[in-house]
């Protein structure tokens, strides 16, 4: 029995550049939500620093400008009712997807989970 693999993957884009901080194919969907929020929090908790506990795997850390972005990743990888809603969408087959901006810097975050391969989104 062959088994649809799941992606996660964490981007930013400055509005004209586009760049993947790093991603992951994993067997289901709570790997996938599991890795979406150790990484937000990571990058919620770095505010582009170095970060100790750092796995080979982790996304690079971004230097945000302004607290507002930390924050809401930390609110999305911390709220019940948020991840509720996001493996139930995995669970549906839809991708999940959340985004968090530093207008400071017009950098914006995407936080991204999807059913498929990496290029399936």
């Amino acid at each position: 029995m062959s088994r649809t693999p799941y992606a996660a993957e964490v981007t930013v884009t400055d509005g004209q550049r586009f760049a993947s901080l790093g991603g992951v194919t994993v067997r289901n969907r709570r790997l996938v939500l599991l890795r979406l929020r150790r990484q937000a929090l990571r990058l919620a908790d770095g505010h582009g620093s170095a970060v100790r506990d750092a796995s080979p795997g982790d996304v690079r850390p971004v230097r945000f400008h302004g607290s507002d972005a930390p924050e809401g990743l930390r609110f999305w990888a911390t709220d019940g009712r948020r991840q509720d809603d996001a493996i139930r969408a995995l669970e549906a087959g839809f991708p999940i997807l959340f985004t968090v901006a530093d207008p400071a810097v017009g950098l914006s975050l995407t936080l991204a989970g999807w059913r498929g391969a990496p290029a399936d989104l």
